[in-house]
């Protein structure tokens, strides 16, 4: 055996199609586990901010030694308080779907992955709402332009009459490692708040949070369809 065979075997392996292509998907699927990742708007809840069928790149490096902070965008994997359902259910073709979906973004993205806005983190105090039905967050009433089709809020429906409007909702601090998450399309998003918008049950109880292991990253621009490229 010569000594330059090793080497030609080397050159032959990687330059290889199947090689290469090997390759690509490693490179894909590191970039997917830890830089960012493609998620398939699936409903309403966040209009018009984002639309169903949109497309978003998540940072998933964007909390890389920083905290998610209010008014960020962002996806996360939501747990039974959310109503989930285990991925264990699905059938070999759904299961196939699902991971092409998470590589491409066209397609289910995960078990149950949602979008969401943070309204506020942990430690932070969030009622609703002033006489003109604005968010407070710490006692201070909060600007939210994004907001589309709030629950009505006028002279004879508000936070003092009989029935209350759905907007308002008793005060709550949200827990450690946990963010209270709000779609901007207010009265269509089942969100963190939707249980204690003017239910009879304790506070403590009516909640769900996106909590912080869960979340994925930040949504940082839509990328299709192309006419709607932008950043977020």
């Amino acid at each position: 055996m010569s000594a330059d065979e090793p080497i030609s075997l080397r050159r032959r392996i990687t330059g290889s199609v199947w090689f290469h292509l090997l390759l690509a998907f490693v490179v894909a699927g590191l970039v997917l586990s830890f830089v960012a990742k493609p998620y398939l708007v699936p409903s309403g809840s966040m209009e018009e901010t984002l639309r169903p069928g949109d497309r978003v790149l998540v940072n998933r490096l964007a909390y890389l030694g920083a905290d998610p902070a209010p008014g960020d965008v962002v996806v996360f994997d939501a747990d039974e308080s959310w109503g989930s359902t285990s991925a264990a259910d699905d059938g070999p073709l759904k299961a196939v779907l699902r991971w092409v979906g998470e590589v491409t973004g066209f397609g289910p993205s995960g078990p149950h992955t949602l979008i969401k806005r943070i309204v506020a983190g942990p430690g932070q105090t969030v009622r609703c709402c002033t006489d003109d039905g604005s968010l407070i967050v710490d006692g201070e009433p909060i600007d939210e332009p994004y907001v589309f089709e709030d629950f009505p809020f006028d002279g004879t429906l508000n936070c003092s009459s009989t029935p209350a409007s759905s907007r308002c909702f008793d005060e709550v601090t949200v827990p450690p490692d946990s963010y209270l998450v709000l779609g901007d399309h207010r009265s269509r998003s089942s969100d963190s708040a939707i249980a204690c918008r003017g239910a009879d049950v304790p506070s403590s109880e009516c909640w769900r949070w996106a909590e912080r292991g869960q979340i994925v990253g930040r949504a940082a621009a839509i990328v299709w369809p192309i006419g709607r490229w932008t950043g977020l």
